[in-house]
């Protein structure tokens, strides 16, 4: 009898992914199996960031003696205009990058997840981006961009003549273009992934009632990909607070600062002005940003609560 409980406790943990302990018997996964993901997430997350806190309290130029500071680095940079500003820019390069990238990636996640050919055909261009390199990115727009030699040269088109990147007005909204044009099809196919585990009977019986298209995609579509759209938007909002090869090739930060957000202005502190302490202050701030950032996604969306959308299909 005993022996049956253990048994039907154990199929209940593994039916709802949990491990549960009962009279000395563990069930589920064996946590060893986490061991080499902690460890290497130890070594290459945890003890870099604890060593950038660290460093945040101390005078370091990257080469000679280090020496305590106290709060001295912080001072300086929380009294530094320039990293303000570039709080600034980064909070308007995530927004409205985000927003750009949510609603197109849906939209296209929404179409590649079609069963017809001519889908399949299509989302291969649409996946092209993913296989270039951010450098690569940044020279080529870079290039096509030119006001001398560019596309808008080549065909005579005097708008596109502009020097976009070398105007405070548009550098930075070209590099949300760009940046979104990169990003666009990893989000596309989380959305077409999930989109697919959607039950086809809930559009079927959808169809029964009546709906349309416009309403399936408003009343199923969109309420199924809530979890898809939490995880989704976590990886997008705190990688955009790591932006940093594709705007250091295309701008370098300029013209006049604006286009130096939080990860650029880190690096030119540390690696160009060797104020690895203060460099140290703002990638806190950045760590400190994506942290709040993501839990306040989880809470928002109950992601965390693992709930399930099948239930009762």
């Amino acid at each position: 009898m005993g022996r049956k409980k253990i048994l039907e406790d154990g199929d209940t943990a593994r039916s709802t992914g949990k491990t549960k302990h009962r009279s000395g018997v563990r069930v589920g996964p064996s946590m060893w199996y986490a061991v080499p993901a902690l460890v290497l997430f130890g070594i290459f997350a945890v003890i870099p960031l604890f060593g950038v806190v660290i460093l945040s309290f101390m005078n370091w130029d990257g080469l000679g003696a280090v020496t305590f500071n106290g709060l001295g680095n912080w001072k300086r940079m929380l009294a530094d205009p320039l990293v303000f500003s570039g709080l600034k820019l980064t909070i308007i390069l995530t927004v409205v990058s985000w927003v750009l990238q949510t609603i197109l990636s849906v939209l296209l996640g929404v179409f590649m997840a079609g069963k017809q050919h001519y889908r399949s055909f299509l989302a291969v261009f649409y996946f092209l981006p993913l296989l270039f390199s951010s450098t690569a990115v940044a020279i080529s727009f870079k290039n096509l961009l030119d006001p001398q030699y560019g596309i808008g040269k080549a065909f005579g088109w005097p708008w596109l003549q502009q020097n976009f990147l070398g105007n405070p007005k548009t550098a930075l909204w070209v590099l949300i273009l760009v940046v979104s044009w990169c990003f666009i099809p990893l989000h596309s196919l989380l959305y077409q992934g999930a989109v697919r585990q959607i039950p086809a009977s809930l559009y079927e019986a959808a169809e029964i009632d009546g709906a349309g298209t416009l309403r399936q995609f408003f009343n199923i579509t969109l309420p199924q990909l809530k979890y898809t759209f939490a995880t989704d938007s976590t990886l997008m909002i705190v990688g955009s607070l790591t932006y940093f090869d594709l705007v250091y090739v295309m701008t370098g930060g300029g013209p006049a600062n604006s286009t130096r957000i939080l990860p650029l202005d880190m690096y030119i502190r540390g690696f160009s002005s060797y104020d690895m302490g203060g460099a140290s202050v703002v990638g806190v701030i950045i760590l400190v940003l994506g942290i709040v950032i993501s839990q306040l996604l989880n809470k928002i969306s109950g992601s965390d609560k693992m709930e399930s959308q099948m239930e009762g299909v």
